[in-house]
Order: structure tokens, then sequence, then C-alpha cells
């Protein structure tokens, strides 16, 4: 059988196997849909506003390009969109819809922070996130509910970046101008902390509410006109700031001169979708908002948005893509992320347990059993989104940094960047910007302010009708040099002078800004003072003074309730007393020039001199030969007419010599000193306090001045002074006055008081009194200012800065002349007397080269008779061997060239010079010794040998060797020293 074969038309097979490859698809398409799972989500939002849609159109993009690229995941977010109808209420029950009805696992929005702080709670109650990417306030923290997550930035996180603007443009003072609701509220705070922080205060601020009319924002604006602050910071919604910046232009508060600041919601309203009758009205204003990275995948997705957006709203051509639209389809991909990661299980409620008789809708809500899970999911989630690195830290998106814009024309321009880091940059490169934290305004480009001028404002004007400060000034009749009132009884005014007036007048012209004022004195109405300086302080705590300016003193009881700039003189309270002539010239004032311990360190010295020299010398000299007392008186007497240079005994050893050179030396610089000591004794008028001891006062029972009202009545009641021995004084010809009559005699025996007066009585009477210890530190004079007012830093630095400067010098010569003429005052009483430390030094060269002196004789005489010790008699005792060489110590010796010299010299008529300077009778022929002296004749004992010559060479060697070391050692301390070298004799 024949088979017939049939072949395939090619048209048809390849139809035919494209019929098959779309019902595979098609079927794995179904088999994808049905394995996923659908999970409810919440969207609340205002959907009658543009923004919402904005938003709205960014979430289903966000879930449509998410879900294209992530095909494999099992979740599929299911949006269920409520209207918030721009009411609190109406955001809340579009929430609880969604949370008891929907089942919603988590919520998108809801649009402000008002309707936020509802939905919270809601959230918090049935475990569902809350993910809001439009609610700024920083009240909305994440601590006050765990189930809350701000997808936007926080409006505090701003303010750091508005301080910084404020603070490099130099401008010291701001008002915050801020819608009166829970938004404008929340920021207020962290405003002026961080405003405090660079030195700026806030002296207003203005709350407009959010249905203020016209004129109710015109009357605010021109309440503003009224003050000096020229520096606002705006922070409301769109249409309160479209009116009040419209209001501003018309009274003439966008000229130049003014300061407006932004903060990002403005900002951003404003510049996002521009329109030319709103810009028109914020020329030169600055903004602060949210940098966003310029990307490809930003600019591709602004381009698809556009067109997606105008397909589904025809009617809305003129919308612009905002930061509001980026951040909520970043929140939608997070979402979208958190609840695949958090697993396809437990999408479920459990129902809350509740009485029957409950019938609210909040006390029957569920909870959501995934809810937790979601949470968790969302604090790790992280990916690049189109606003740039997205992650959640407690709660809170952050941003890494704001750009600063300066509207003109039809936008904003921008002028820099500001981050928590690196502070002002013109642009963000990390490898340009490596200064830390700028607040410079060459980090920033040029600013055109309102007015159309680059010239940067002052920050401030003197306006005409502000209202001005009232000073008080206090009321004294003495001490007008410090403040004076002086009242003119023709017109009725007052006019202050004095040094406190003219140093507050110099500290306002210091301020960076305008501070008007008035004085008004402390007195009654037939001009006596109204009370005390404690009265007059305390009239500052009860409001009925806005400060104090005068000679007052910080004191620390006062500092309870008010509050002290920092002091503009020197602090203290010291004493003043009486000074005379207590040098009184007895029979005994020669002693006084020298020390006792000085007069007993000569006395020992000039005994050793002695008796080193008698050592050196009673051997080989006849004049130091004789009796015992003889040798005794020869030797001190010797020693002692050196102070004087009327020694006429001669002396023959090298080392004798040596120690005599020096010893001349120390005797010269003593007496020296001793006369010009004694002459100035004697001739200068020696002035010392009659009183140096507070303790004398109290113990004698002196009485004693303090200034009227002043706060020294307490000190010298707590030293223990009686209060019947204190007596009051009010001008320095009042203290002259008391300290004239003497204590006892109804006046005074010292005074105490404060520094400043001290040197004003002394600079009238400084050779008639004196200040003296001890000294009680007080805190100076300082002005008065309510407590916790914010003009004390300022007034404080002004002063630092005046004080610091000439025109305080210029101001005190002005009240207080020149610098006195009069010696300063000491409080210890100095003495003339010559001290034992003076001298030490000298004490020591001399003691050092005698010391050595015996020490080398002591060595050559023991080597010489060194038999004596080891005689050969071995019966003989040790004690015996050193009595016979004691002995031979005290014997002359005979066989001295010395003595061999003197008998030549003596059968000549020839007499040897002296080492130290004669007297005048020493220049005659020297006198015979009397008879009697004769000397011990050597010792022939036949035990005794014959002193040995042998090492005599070396020995005097030595002896050279000494002296020259003794002289240059010598001399190096005296030029060390920088005392004067004696003048040799010429005979010497």
């Amino acid at each position: 059988m024949i088979m017939k074969e049939y072949s395939l038309n090619p048209v048809l097979s390849f139809f035919f196997f494209l019929s098959l490859m779309i019902l595979f698809l098609e079927m794995g398409v179904a088999q994808n849909t049905t394995s996923t799972i659908p999970v409810n989500v919440g969207v609340v939002l205002d959907l009658a506003s543009l923004e919402a849609n904005i938003a709205l159109s960014c979430i289903n993009m966000a879930l449509s390009d998410f879900y294209a690229s992530h095909g494999d995941y099992k979740t599929r977010l299911v949006l269920n969109t409520r209207d918030s109808k721009k009411d609190v209420i109406g955001a809340a029950a579009a929430a609880l819809d969604l949370i008891k009805n929907m089942e919603v696992q988590a919520i998108l929005g809801p649009t402000t922070s008002m309707q936020a702080n509802f939905v919270i709670d809601l959230g918090e109650k049935a475990q569902v996130p809350i993910i809001s990417f439009s609610a700024t306030s920083p009240s909305l923290t994440s601590i006050r509910s765990s189930y809350f997550l701000r997808a936007t930035q926080n409006d505090s996180a701003q303010v750091n970046a508005i301080s910084a603007i404020v603070q490099a443009f130099g401008w010291r003072e701001a008002v915050p101008i801020y819608i009166d609701n829970e938004y404008g509220e929340g920021i207020i705070p962290y405003l002026t902390d961080a405003l405090q922080e660079v030195d700026a205060r806030v002296p207003y601020r203005s709350v407009i509410s959010p249905s203020a009319t016209d004129d109710q924002i015109v009357e605010e604006l021109y309440k503003l006109m009224t003050m000096q602050t020229r520096v606002f910071i705006v922070h409301m919604y769109r249409s309160l700031g479209t009116r009040l910046f419209t209001k501003a232009k018309e009274i003439g508060m966008m000229s130049g001169g003014y300061v407006w600041i932004m903060t990002d919601g403005l900002s951003v309203d404003f510049l996002s979708s521009p329109n030319h009758s709103v810009t028109d009205t914020i020329q030169g204003v600055l903004g602060i908002k949210p940098y966003v990275p310029r990307t490809k995948q930003l600019e591709y997705f602004r381009a698809r948005w556009k067109r997606q957006f105008l397909r589904d709203n025809p009617n809305k051509f003129d919308a612009e893509l905002n930061i509001y639209g980026l951040l909520a389809y970043d929140a939608a991909t997070a979402l979208a992320l958190a609840v695949e990661k958090a697993g396809t299980t437990n999408f479920g409620f459990q129902k809350a347990n509740v009485s029957r008789n409950s019938s609210t809708d909040l006390a029957t809500l569920s909870i959501s059993l995934n809810g937790p899970n979601i949470l968790r999911a969302l604090s790790t989630t992280s990916f690049k989104g189109l606003t740039g690195d997205y992650f959640f830290v407690d709660g809170q998106l952050q941003s890494p940094a704001f750009q600063i814009i300066n509207v003109n024309g039809n936008g904003g321009r921008r002028i820099g960047f500001w981050t928590p880091t690196e502070g002002l940059v013109k642009t963000l490169n990390p490898r340009i910007n490596k200064r830390m934290n700028s607040t410079s305004t060459s980090r920033l480009s040029t600013v055109i302010f309102p007015g159309d001028t680059t010239v940067v404002p002052k920050g401030w004007e003197i306006p005409t009708n502000e209202k001005k400060l009232k000073i008080g000034v206090p009321v004294k009749s003495g001490f007008s040099e410090f403040v004076a009132v002086t009242k003119d009884p023709g017109s009725n005014t007052a006019t202050f002078t004095g040094f406190c007036i003219d140093v507050f007048d110099a500290v306002v012209k210091a301020l960076p800004y305008a501070l008007p004022y008035e004085y008004i004195p402390f007195a009654k109405p037939d001009g006596e003072p109204a009370g005390t300086y404690n009265d007059l302080a305390y009239q500052v705590y009860l409001k009925n003074y806005d400060a104090v300016v005068g000679d007052i003193t910080i004191v620390y009881n006062r500092s309870l309730y008010i509050d002290y700039t920092l002091p503009f003189t020197e602090s203290g309270v010291s004493m003043i007393v009486p000074i005379a002539d207590n040098n009184r010239k007895n029979a005994w004032v020669f002693m006084k020039p020298l020390t006792w311990d000085l007069w007993v360190s000569s006395f020992l010295f000039f005994v050793f001199i002695g008796f080193v020299v008698w050592v050196l010398e009673h051997r080989i000299n006849e004049d130091f030969r004789g009796s015992a007392s003889d040798q005794a008186g020869t030797s001190f007497w010797f020693s002692f007419s050196t102070m004087v240079f009327a020694q006429r005994e001669r002396v023959v050893s090298n080392l004798s010599r040596a120690v005599i050179i020096i010893w001349c030396f120390v005797v010269l610089i003593l007496t020296q000193s001793y006369t010009a000591s004694l002459t100035s004794l004697l001739t200068v008028e020696q002035l010392k306090p009659t009183v140096t001891d507070v303790r004398e006062l109290i113990k004698k029972g002196e009485y004693v001045g303090y200034q009227k009202g002043s706060f020294i009545l307490g000190i010298l009641l707590d030293l223990g002074f009686d209060k019947s021995k204190l007596m009051v004084y009010s001008s320095p010809e009042e203290c002259h006055h008391l300290f004239s009559k003497g204590s006892g005699n109804g006046g005074i025996a010292a005074a105490f008081d404060e520094l400043a007066y001290i040197k004003l009585i002394l600079s009238r009477y400084c050779s008639k009194y004196t200040m003296i210890d001890p000294k009680f530190k007080t805190g100076g004079f300082g002005f008065v200012f309510p407590k916790g007012s914010p003009l004390v830093p300022d007034i404080s630095r002004a002063i630092l800065n005046v004080t610091e400067g000439d025109e305080m010098k210029q101001i005190e010569g002005a009240w207080f002349g020149k610098k006195s003429t009069c010696p300063e005052s000491s409080s210890s009483i100095s003495s003339n007397s010559l001290s034992l430390k003076s001298f030490w030094g000298l004490f020591l060269i001399a003691g050092l080269a005698a010391l050595l002196a015996l020490i080398i004789f002591v060595v050559m005489f023991v080597y010489r008779e060194r038999n004596v010790l080891r005689s050969s008699d071995s019966t003989a005792s040790i004690w015996s061997r050193i009595e016979n060489f004691f002995r031979i110590f005290i014997q002359r010796d005979s066989t001295s060239s010395t003595f061999r010299q003197s008998d030549l010299n003596d059968r000549n008529g020839i007499s040897l010079p002296t080492m130290c300077a004669p007297s005048p009778s020493a220049y005659s022929v020297d006198t015979e010794y009397p008879a009697n002296r004769s000397s011990a004749s050597y010792d022939s004992s036949p035990n005794r040998e014959p002193p040995h010559e042998v090492g005599l060479n070396w020995v005097s060697e030595i002896e050279l060797l000494y002296i020259s070391c003794l002289l240059f050692i010598s001399l190096s301390c005296v030029t060390e020293e920088h005392l004067p070298l004696p003048s040799v004799p010429s005979y010497l």
C-alpha cells in the first residue's frame, strides 16, 4: 500500500508555534497572578489639593515600577485611598476606617502634621505603621510613638542651616513669624536654641492665626515695623505665606534693609511650581530646601511622571513634580520592600478584648498581627531612591544637606549648601570643602537682598516709636565721680553724669544693634534717695525698671533674683589706714641694717677665720706666737680688724694669704652694704601704716568706717566688729575728716571700701593713707538686668570690647585724672634690714676656702710628723703618742724658712708687709715685740727625729694649685652673683 505524503505549509507552521507560545505565556502569567498575595495598605491624603494628587500619582508609579522589576515577589500592595478633606477629624476618621474595616497593614500619610497627630495615636493602638512623607513638625517624634515613621525631613533639621546664615551675615537678632498651630509651634523651640548658640537673640515671636484676615496680618506687620529687628524667619503654609508677603510688600517691608528667610516648607511650595504673581512679592528672600542630587534616574522619572500625570489629569497642565512627590515615591518603594521582607503570613488582625457595654470604635479597634514585623523591616530597609540614600534612624529619614536659595526673577537661585559637617559651602565637593563648620559669607554666592541690593543689611534700625528701656540710676550725695544725678528745678529734668554712666553709653554704642533707653533717678519726689542699692536692684525684679546703671557691686544675694553683666571695674574690698613715719632713731638704730641671723653669722665667721689663720700661722709666724692668751687675742684681733683693714700682723703662709684675700672681699661687701643701709635708715623717711591687721582693730575696739548704704556693713559684722564701733561716710572728704579726728575722738582708725572707691580716696590723699591687706574678693561693678534677660550676654561682650580698648582709658582719665604720682600702696611692711639670704653665697665661698686650707694644712702636717705616730718605742700608748703629736703641733717650727728669713730681716732692720691694707700706723717701722713673748724651743728629744725636708717641693706645688683654683672659683662666683670686685690695695 502506498501511503500518501503530506507536507506542512511554512506559514501555517509559524502561526501554530506562535499560538503555542502565547498560550504558554498566558498560562504563566495566570499562574503568577494566582500565586501573589494582596496586602492592603492605606493612603490618607487631601485629595482636593494639587500636592496630594501629585503624591498619589507618584505612589502608583512607584508600585508599578517596583513590581515590574521584582516580579518574583509574592506580595503585592493594594492601595486603599481615603480623602482627609483637609480636616483633622476627617484624617482620623479615614485612618480609623482603613484600620477597622479594610485591615490595612500600613498607612501612607496623612498630609499635615496636625492630621498626623491624631492618626499616629490610632496606629500605635492598632500596631499599624504610619508613614508620613509630608508631616514635618518636630513634635511628631518617634519617641512618642514607635509606629510612626517620618519619611521626610524633620523641621528641626533645618534650624542649624538657618542659624548658620544668620551668623554668617552677622545678624544678632531675628524674629520668627509662624502659623499658630502644631506645624508652626513645633519648630520654634529648636529655632530659638539654634539662634542662641550663634549669639543671636529672639526679641519677639510673631504668631499669626491660620484664619487671620488681611487686616490682622497688616496689623502684625506694622507692629514688627515699630521694632528695631529687620531679620524675619517665616514658617507657615503656602496659602498664609502668600498673603503675608503680599501685605509686607504693600506696606514697604520688602525694601532695602529688610531680611526675609523662608523655611523649607514655603521654599518648596513657592519654587516647585513658580507663579509670577507670588515670586514677584518675595524678591530677595532667602530660603532653605532639602537637597536632592540630580541623577539620570531622577530626570527619566520626571519626564515619565509628567506624561502620566497629564494623561490622568489633563486639566492640571501647570503641575510640577516637587520634593513631596519624590518622597512619596520612595516611601511606597520602602513599604513594598518591607512588606515582602516581613513575610507572607499573619496579615490578619486580632480582635480586642472589650466589654459588651463598650460601643466606641476605638474601644473595639483590632490589633495587627504583622504590624511589628513590618515596622522592624521598615527600620532596617535601605536603598538608593530618587531622593538619595534612603534609610531610617530612630524612625526619622536622614538628610545629608540643605541647599540655600535666593529668590530672583521668576525662580530661586541656588547660592550654596549647608551640611552638618562642613557648614556653609558653595558646592558639595568633599575634595574642596575641607574646613569644618564654616559660617563665612565667602562660602556663599552673591546674595541679592530685598530692594535689589547686594549690600548686606545691618539687621536692625532705630525705630522712632519703639519702647525705650527704663534704666534706674542711684541717687547719692558723695562719690559723684562714679554716678551723679543733677536736677534742674526750672525744667524739672535730670542730668546723669559719672564714670558708670559714660561706660554704659559706650557699651551700648558698641552693641551690634540699637538699644533705645532712658535714665530714671531712683529718688523720692523731694530728690532724696528712695532706698538702698539692694532696694534699687529689687526694683528690677519687680519690673519697675528694665535695668540699673551705677556703681552697683556684684554680690551673691542680689544675683538670686537679678542678673549681672560682666564687671567693668577692678573687684575686691580692702582697708585703708593712715600712714606715719615710724622710724624712731634711737640709740640702737645701728643694729637695724642687719638682721639678727646675719649678725650672728658674721660674728661666727670672724671667730672661725681667726681660728683658721692661727692654725695656719702659729708654727711659722712669730706674730702669732706667745702665751695661749696672746695667741687667742692676736688671732681674733687679726680677724676682726679686717673690717677696717687695720690689722698689723703679717701672714706668711700661702694658705693663710688665700683665705685672707677671700675674707677681705667678703668683709668689703658686708661693710659697704651695712653703710648704705644705715644711711638710708637715718636719712630717708620711713612711712608705714599705723594698723596692719584687722584682728588688731577688733581686739583694741577701734572705730572703723564704711560707705553709707554699702554691702560692706555685712562683711564687717561677719568679721566680728561691734556695730557700735562702725561709722559711715558718704564722700572722700568725709572719710578724711573722720581719719583726722582719730579713733575714740569721734573718728576712725581704718576704713573698709571697694577698690574703686579706695583708689579715688588715695588719689586725693595719697600722702596720708595707704591700702593694706586683707582683700576680700567681690565681683566689681556690673550693670543689673532682669533674670534671664537676653541682653546680658551682648552687654557683657560689649563691656569687654570697651574695657580692652583705649576708650576705657579715656573715660577713666576724664573722671579720675591721669595716673596718680603717688607710690603704689603695699599691704606688707618692707624691711630695710639686710638678711643672711643676701650674703649666704659669700659666706659659703669664704667658709669653703678656709675649710679647704685647714684640710691641706692637716694633711701636710700629718705627713711630715708621721714618725711620731709610729714611734719606735713599742711600750708607748696611743694616747701618749697623740699627746706628743699635739705637743709638736703647738710648738714653733724653727726649721721653717720664714723664721730664718725673719732672723735675717731682724738683723737688717727690714719688716715684711701684711696681707691686708695696713692702718696708718702700719707704715712706720715695726714695733719690737716684748721680750717676754718667747717662743717654744724645738724639742731636741732623742726620740724626735729632725723634720724631713723631703717632699716640700710637691707640698708647695699643692699650695700654689690650691690658691689658683680658689681665686678662679671666687671670681666665677662673684661674676655669677653680679657683685662688684673690691679694689685691692697697692701695697698687697
